[in-house]
């Protein structure tokens, strides 16, 4: 089965507790803290697999968790980290965050990996926090929890040239012709119902991959037939092949399909409209062929038109050639604009604030990731974690903040799920 998007929730590993603990031994009454630190959670890897052709061996799950981190012991142990999970993805997979619909990465070369969920930190045991000033710390962190992220992969198939036109025109045929590919190929519409990739070798040693995608109806850009589904993978190509039924089989208008698929696929995307174009003239075996051509040059005099026979094997040595030409000459392009991508998103605080506080019917809501993850790694069952936290908040500005804002003493503040009361 060809699967090429699937939406997939990601829990990476939480890192492991640290250890509050004291040297206590016969003859040292003043041991002195020796707490581990915890051990990091498991990521979350996704790396490029060139033997894979579709996403199928992540479709069935919907929800892939890393381990936790071990948690630290006395005697200064420190806890081991949890193994990593790597998921392997065809070349040409694109992950995006289903929740902002940015890109996380876009995999396309072999061995290539990415770090989607990342593992959470171990907490520090008490022995991390002993200073000059505090030598015997009675308090230790909790692991910081692994990111959660709802994603979705999009498979679009790493191809040079694209073999695109409506269906039954031949595309099958020639694919089959060119390269070692055994692709179905039938006397009805929509036998190609996924994306066929070969390998056309010439005697020059040169070589490219062509993909023969599904064909095309009038409405594919708004998802009438294959839509989409075929239109995402001519995106990753460099030429799109036109294949044009130039005999006419079964009334067809050359012209008039030529036409209605360029629109689509200018209504689909700027970047496909603009992609280098060759047409394929195929069936020209048939007895209207070469009026059709006339007719058809004549309307489009700045194409790039080649005559084929895939029924009797005729011209497609010269077209290969050519395409093999083009491709050399042809500079790398980036299929998504930098803006597309996560990573290029700055996230400004109002005054430069690592945090905001709205008032939410009577309650300080306070939010900002740095404050919710100190919150998650404080024991609040240890008074001087608590006493370190109440420091911190007061160093990073929010107490000072909150009564600018009019908070009272005695007014309820929320972090996540939890209300506190504002005092001294």
């Amino acid at each position: 089965m060809f699967v090429d998007e699937t939406t997939i929730k990601l829990i990476a590993g939480k890192g492991g507790d640290g250890c509050t603990s004291f040297r206590r031994e016969k003859y040292i009454p003043m041991g002195g803290p020796d707490g581990g630190n915890g051990g990091k959670g498991g990521s979350i890897i996704f790396e490029v697999d060139k033997g894979l052709k579709t996403l199928i061996d992540l479709r069935y799950k919907k929800i892939v968790k890393a381990d936790k981190g071990i948690n630290g012991k006395g005697s200064t142990r420190n806890g081991a980290n949890a193994e990593d999970i790597i998921l392997k993805v065809p070349e040409g997979t694109t992950i995006y965050d289903a929740d902002t619909n940015l890109i996380l990465a876009d995999l396309t070369k072999d061995k290539e990996q990415f770090v989607v969920a990342e593992g959470g930190r171990g907490g520090r045991g008490n022995k991390a926090f002993a200073t000059h000033n505090e030598p015997a710390p009675k308090f230790s962190e909790l692991g910081c929890p692994g990111e959660e992220k709802l994603i979705k992969c999009e498979l679009k198939v790493m191809a040079d040239v694209g073999l695109i036109g409506m269906p039954s025109v031949g595309k099958s045929t020639i694919l089959s012709l060119i390269s070692s590919a055994k692709p179905k190929i039938g006397a009805y519409h929509f036998t190609t119902l996924n994306p066929n990739l070969g390998v056309v070798k010439l005697k020059n040693d040169r070589s490219f991959v062509i993909a023969d995608l599904p064909g095309l109806i009038e409405g594919a850009s708004e998802g009438a037939g294959l839509g989409h589904k075929f239109l995402k993978h001519a995106l990753r190509t460099k030429i799109l092949a036109h294949v044009i039924d130039m005999g006419s089989f079964e009334g067809r208008n050359p012209i008039e399909d030529y036409k209605k698929i360029r629109t689509e696929i200018e209504t689909f995307s700027d970047k496909l409209k603009n992609k280098k174009e060759i047409v394929i003239a195929n069936k020209m075996d048939l007895p209207n062929a070469q009026e059709n051509l006339k007719s058809f040059k004549k309307a489009f005099k700045n194409l790039e038109i080649f005559e084929i026979s895939a029924l009797n094997n005729e011209g497609l040595e010269n077209c290969l050639l050519v395409l093999a030409d083009v491709l050399e000459n042809l500079e790398e392009e980036n299929l998504y604009n930098e803006n597309e991508f996560e990573s290029y998103i700055v996230y400004k605080f109002q005054n430069e604030k690592p945090y905001t506080i709205k008032n939410d019917n009577g309650v300080w809501v306070l939010e900002g990731k740095e404050i919710e993850e100190l919150f998650k790694m404080t024991r609040f069952t240890e008074d001087e974690a608590v006493l370190r936290f109440a420091r911190k908040l007061k160093g990073m500005g929010v107490e000072e903040e909150l009564e600018r804002l009019g908070a009272k003493r005695g007014d309820e503040v929320q972090i996540l799920d939890y209300i506190f009361e504002f005092k001294e």
